[in-house]
């Protein structure tokens, strides 16, 4: 029995050994990313956090602590699964001759409790899926009986393993063995009322070649099943994006000099590896595509199906080139032919344009995502190849393009009148600064949309204000300032991008600039995360920040209004200054030094689940399409804001300002939306 069970061990082992070798060789088949090997802490903190600890996975309240207790059994379970099979081959083998009598003992309390919470989470699983319609797993599984297969697997497998315990208990009885399997022993003694010892030595090991059966056989499928990502799930963790500085959101850089056969990405041999991964690591629950603005607005955008064709596709490519694995459908379709195979490809063949340019880059999948896939990288390395490639995008963002190149701005204003707001302010540029040898404390950064938009520009007077009676030395650079690309960036065009922000960072050098200040989030996170790509290593602040510790320090001098009435406020969290750049706190405490009256409403959707505004990712410059039965993403958002019953929205974002305002007065609503430095401008003593 033993050498066949070895056998049969050795056999399954080698063909998993297999597949696992044609799923790195289709990871092969993408482009090299040599970032996913630095950062060893910050990764391994990751690995903690959001793998081991499931920090994501108990965003969901309901669904979390079942999916956690199903996976930390797992990890508990694989040391059984070790001794299990180490057993069935060397049959004196045991944990006991190994481990001290406490840890083992420890040990083996665990495999039962563990087991028994495993099989409660899988029963709960199987019912609320045959019970339970939940939104985001409705229509759109590619594998839509995957899931109560698989539970049904883990299940069985908590049966025998609770089966062969307990009837090896009712076979060979042993005194103080309950104290070890305390659950095995309570079923154990209830079977013995009408199992015999003889019969439960048959039954114990039918149990045992029904377990071991289960275990070699579930490993072998999961390569097979969009389950996979039980194994790769924790790798995928860890090659994720960093969270630290600078890492979050950062768009990779095009060497645009070099020899570029295809520009961004059409297939997926020019998506990176780790964009590959992800696709493996996928398990279709939908979290990602529950949050999207735009498929929450009736667009045709659905992450998940973006990283489900990126993988589709992955297999019928590595089927075609014969490095797939050995008999898995490629992607549920039909191409067998090499020629079939390439006329197509994963943009338009799966994934159509009207869905890239559907997105706000606000990166809410990617911060709900459970196992840290990436969707917008996928996104965004197809749009520069819509943009760079094949010259396809809305033709809305060609003046966009054409204004920033010719302007400076994306915007087709005169430059001369970047700062025409700052007239009669007394604030000097850093031109004249440098002419007289000085040099600010700061740079302030105005932005296109401070510099030329009527109702953002008296965000920027504000802020101005707020500093000047701080008694912040700052200076703006005026008509030198010009657009930095991020804008060109986000739609794709990464030449036009690259221009402007090697022009800024050249400006920005030529002064020694050390510390900027802008009151625009994009500009904050291009500015301070991207513009190193470029050489430009700057102390970029938000506004938001930058007045809370104003305020902080007393700085900021401020009317002492009595008998003031409560002000009831809303605060929109913009998604390139939190998602992006983790700053939540720092607007609301200004807020609140500034009013300390007022009393802040959180609205259902905000921080790290904040709904984004619908300007994001070059949004700002397109048309939006509704659809029947939808609606404009920033109608949701500020419908969500005037629920909470506030007679004030704030905003830290010159792009949320205009999106929420316009939606605000659309609906004749007596509410105000005001940026964080015209609250505390409002309040100031001189």
């Amino acid at each position: 029995m033993h050498i066949v069970f070895a056998l049969v061990v050795v056999a399954a082992f080698g063909l998993f050994a297999w597949n696992a070798w044609r799923l790195i060789l289709e990871l092969r088949m993408g482009r090299l990313d040599d970032s996913r090997w630095s950062d060893v802490g910050a990764r391994l903190g990751n690995l903690l956090s959001i793998g081991i600890f499931q920090k994501k996975i108990f965003r969901d309240s309901v669904a979390g602590p079942m999916h956690a207790a199903i996976f930390w059994g797992f990890c508990v379970l694989t040391a059984g699964t070790i001794e299990f099979l180490v057993a069935g081959v060397f049959p004196s083998f045991s944990f006991a001759k190994v481990l001290p009598g406490v840890l083992y003992r420890f040990y083996t309390i665990n495999q039962d409790v563990w087991g028994a919470l495993v099989l409660l989470a899988v029963s709960f699983a199987l019912f609320r899926r045959i019970t339970k319609r939940v939104k985001r797993l409705m229509g759109a599984e590619t594998h839509p009986n995957d899931p109560l297969l698989i539970l049904s697997w883990i299940g069985a497998l908590m049966i025998t393993m609770f089966g062969d315990q307990a009837m090896a208990m009712v076979a060979n009885p042993e005194p103080g063995i309950g104290l070890l399997r305390p659950i095995s022993a309570v079923i154990a003694a209830l079977s013995s009322v009408v199992v015999s010892p003889s019969a439960a030595l048959t039954l114990e090991r039918l149990f045992w070649v029904s377990h071991g059966l289960l275990v070699l056989s579930f490993l072998n499928y999961l390569p097979y099943s969009k389950h996979l990502h039980v194994v790769v799930s924790l790798p995928n963790v860890y090659l994720s994006n960093t969270s630290g500085p600078g890492q979050v959101g950062v768009m990779s850089a095009m060497d645009l000099e070099g020899d570029l056969e295809v520009f961004g990405a059409k297939d997926v041999e020019q998506l990176s590896w780790k964009s590959l991964l992800d696709g493996f690591a996928c398990t279709e629950c939908g979290r990602c595509t529950s949050v999207c603005p735009a498929n929450i607005t009736g667009k045709p955008l659905s992450p998940r199906k973006i990283m489900v064709n990126v993988r589709e596709r992955l297999e019928e490519k590595s089927a075609a080139a014969g490095i797939g694995l050995i008999g898995r459908s490629a992607g549920g379709t039909a191409v067998t032919t090499a020629g079939a195979t390439t006329a197509r490809a994963l943009l338009d063949t799966y994934i159509t344009e009207d869905e890239l340019w559907a997105c706000t880059s606000c990166r809410a999948c990617v911060t709900e995502c459970p196992v840290s896939i990436d969707q917008l990288s996928v996104i965004n390395e197809l749009r520069r190849n819509l943009v760079l490639g094949e010259s396809r995008f809305p033709e809305e963002i060609l003046p966009a393009f054409e204004s920033m190149e010719q302007k400076g701005s994306p915007w087709a204003f005169d430059p001369a009148d970047r700062a025409k707001w700052a007239d009669g302010m007394d604030i000097p540029t850093m031109a004249e600064l440098h002419g007289r040898g000085e040099k600010p404390d700061v740079l302030y950064w105005v932005g296109c949309m401070g510099s030329f938009d009527d109702r953002a520009k008296k965000t920027t007077v504000a802020f101005a204000k707020i500093m000047k009676a701080a008694g912040v030395r700052f200076a703006i650079l005026a008509q030198e300032e010009k657009c930095h690309g991020d804008p060109a960036r986000r739609m794709g065009n990464e030449y036009l991008y690259q221009m402007l922000a090697k022009d800024a960072v050249g400006v920005l050098n030529t002064y020694a600039v050390t510390k900027v200040v802008t009151a625009c989030p994009h500009c904050f996170h291009q500015m301070g995360n991207e513009f190193p790509q470029w050489g430009g290593h700057f102390d970029v602040i938000h506004h938001s920040t930058f007045i809370e510790e104003l305020l902080a320090a007393g700085k900021v001098p401020l009317r002492a209004d009595l008998h003031e009435p409560v002000s009831k406020f809303t605060y929109h969290d913009s998604c390139y200054l939190g998602r992006y750049n983790e700053v939540y706190d720092a607007p609301r405490e200004a807020l609140k030094r500034a009013l300390p009256v007022m009393e802040l409403v959180e609205m259902p959707r905000s921080r790290d689940r904040g709904m984004c505004c619908g300007a994001g990712g070059g949004r700002m410059f397109m048309e939006e399409h509704v659809a029947e039965g939808g609606k404009r993403i920033n109608a949701e958002r500020a419908e969500e804001a005037l629920a909470t019953g506030a007679t004030t929205i704030a905003v830290a974002c010159p792009f949320c300002m205009t999106m929420l305002a316009d939606s605000v007065k659309a609906r004749d609503a007596d509410v105000t939306v005001l940026d964080i430095a015209e609250v505390v401008a409002g309040r100031l003593a001189v």
